[in-house]
């Protein structure tokens, strides 16, 4: 699971269409390095995806770098667009390696979730940079109820945003 925020929490990805475009990026860098997505959602000033490792080279250890390329790429984009060159959007990002099923499980809902857990929309379905309604059209109707049971309410996220 990665969790990354803007620098002061500064609302950057302000408009459709920079949540597209991040998004977009997002999936394109996730691709590149053969991540497979579980979940995502992208915020004004946030972001949280759970991915999939990849098995061969490079594994895991490639995240750095899709990190890195991805906040590189969409700072450049956005400084460019508000006429701000050299200006620090992203701050550290989070990284978790979960181990258990239930972490696991519980992480999916909570980002899944997010734009609702935020208060963006009354249900994460309808949010258009997340992965809720993805989630909904293709998992299993047993694995989302499953999913909803979850409790995410104890959950250690950097999410303060």
């Amino acid at each position: 699971m990665v969790t990354c925020g803007t620098l002061h929490k500064v609302p950057v990805l302000t408009t459709p269409e920079r949540l597209s475009e991040f998004q977009s990026l997002l999936f394109e860098q996730s691709e590149k390095f053969r991540w497979r997505l579980q979940a995502w959602a992208v915020m004004s000033n946030h972001y949280h995806w759970v991915g999939v490792s990849p098995e061969e080279e490079p594994d895991a250890r490639s995240l750095k770098t899709l990190v890195a390329q991805m906040h590189e790429v969409s700072a450049k984009r956005l400084n460019q667009a508000d006429g701000l060159g050299g200006r620090r959007v992203w701050c550290n990002y989070w990284d978790s390696h979960i181990t258990f099923e239930t972490s696991y499980l519980a992480r999916l809902k909570y980002v899944h979730d997010n734009p609702a857990h935020h208060g963006v929309v009354p249900s994460a379905a309808n949010y258009l940079w997340c992965s809720r309604a993805w989630l909904e059209r293709t998992a299993n109707r047993a694995f989302v109820k499953q999913l909803d049971g979850f409790k995410t309410d104890s959950l250690k996220v950097p999410d303060d945003y």
